[in-house]
């Protein structure tokens, strides 16, 4: 009887076109969006053109200062910032009147440049105008120095190297921030509206009554209802992350040399998945609590939306962590654990120990809720309208 229930829900979710076009098209368009804005907001700028805005006054031998960076472009004009604010450049270079030659006198002169910084195109070229501007002063201060007999080692005593403690590219940071979040946003939109329906939409349309007039046991109807919105939601999540990872593959650069899993590559998107379907479990539980509650679909919504974005936090708190710093309660912590295991999962860690202490916590919390879903389903007053 259960299976036959499930097979039924499952079939009335999935013969609403709403319902396919929230649970695997939306997931599938927003990710697609997420995976090429965070691909570009990781290029360096490499084969784009930037326009930069200078003085007509701006000489060949100053333009020879940006000799070693060919992809600058610049545009002469009597007010460069003029040029910048109407968007004919992406930023602008302002030197005072003989700018060479002041150098060459050993006068004091400035440059300013101007650029929003908000702006990854103007980003990138101050970047590269502040970079080139920095090599032009070193090799004034060497000719300078050598000029008057003086070493450089005595200017420059020692030299400051930083060094990442992990040899991964810097990238991945970004992909276990991003992995998570479109995993968790993906399973809230395909289990939200099924689980609405499921309940609420039942009390709403009056048939409530008449299903729970037939010779079903009310513990086979609760189950098979949160069978069908794990299944909707674990589908969504797999989905999702296949697509991600093919899109990662043949549609990005930055964010594909990032990844490195390595021989490892199979097991980590096996457990990715475990990790899909536990999280399923999770916000099915919950889904189902607060469709119960709720006499309609929108106030079933209502109810959930903020559930669903309060999930959003534990993700900003494990994305200024280490991968080194976590502890017990990160895997611990319902929710948390959720994306404190993705983000090990996305360095290629697999943590047999950290793996089980993530299900035994999350499985505990849904226990402790499913029991408290089917204590609200017996009573009749939150299962009629």
């Amino acid at each position: 009887m259960l299976l036959k229930i499930y097979l039924k829900e499952m079939k009335d979710s999935f013969r609403d076109r709403r319902t396919l076009l929230l649970t695997v098209l939306l997931p599938i368009i927003m990710m697609t969006g997420l995976v090429l804005f965070y691909e570009n907001m990781v290029s360096d700028g490499e084969g784009e053109t930037y326009l930069l805005a200078v003085d007509n006054s701006f000489s060949t031998a100053e333009e020879s200062i940006f000799a070693s960076y060919e992809n600058i472009t610049f545009v002469k004009s009597d007010n460069p910032e003029g040029v910048l604010q109407e968007g004919e450049a992406q930023a602008a270079l302002l030197m005072d009147d003989n700018f060479l030659n002041s150098v060459e006198q050993g006068v004091t002169t400035s440059v300013t440049v101007v650029g929003d910084s908000f702006s990854q195109n103007s980003s990138n070229l101050m970047n590269l105008v502040t970079s080139a501007l920095a090599v032009y002063k070193n090799s004034v201060i060497a000719e300078r120095l050598e000029a008057q007999g003086t070493a450089q080692e005595l200017v420059q005593p020692f030299t400051l190297d930083q060094k990442e403690l992990s040899e991964e590219n810097p990238t991945i940071n970004l992909i276990a921030m991003l992995i998570p979040l479109i995993l968790a946003l993906a399973i809230g939109i395909g289990a939200g509206p099924a689980a609405s329906d499921l309940f609420a939409g039942e009390k709403e349309k009056k048939t409530m009554e008449a299903l729970l007039m037939t010779p079903v046991n009310r513990m086979s109807l609760l189950m098979a209802k949160w069978l069908t919105i794990v299944s909707i939601g674990s589908l969504t999540g797999i989905i999702t992350l296949l697509v991600v990872a093919l899109e990662i593959n043949f549609l990005t650069e930055n964010l594909k040399s990032a990844v490195s899993l390595k021989e490892n590559v199979f097991l980590v998107i096996g457990f990715a998945i475990l990790v899909s379907v536990i999280y399923s479990m999770f916000v099915a539980t919950i889904l189902m609590i607060t469709s119960i509650v709720a006499k309609t679909v929108k106030e079933s919504q209502s109810y959930s939306s903020p559930i669903m974005l309060a999930a959003m936090f534990p993700l900003l708190i494990i994305t200024g962590i280490g991968i080194n710093e976590l502890e017990f309660h990160h895997f611990a912590i319902p929710i948390m654990n959720i994306f404190t295991i993705l983000k090990e999962l996305s360095f290629g860690i697999i943590n047999y120990q950290h793996l089980a202490i993530m299900i035994g916590s999350n499985l505990l919390f849904i226990i402790v809720a499913f029991i408290i879903a089917r204590i609200m389903f017996l009573k009749d007053k939150w299962v009629m309208n």
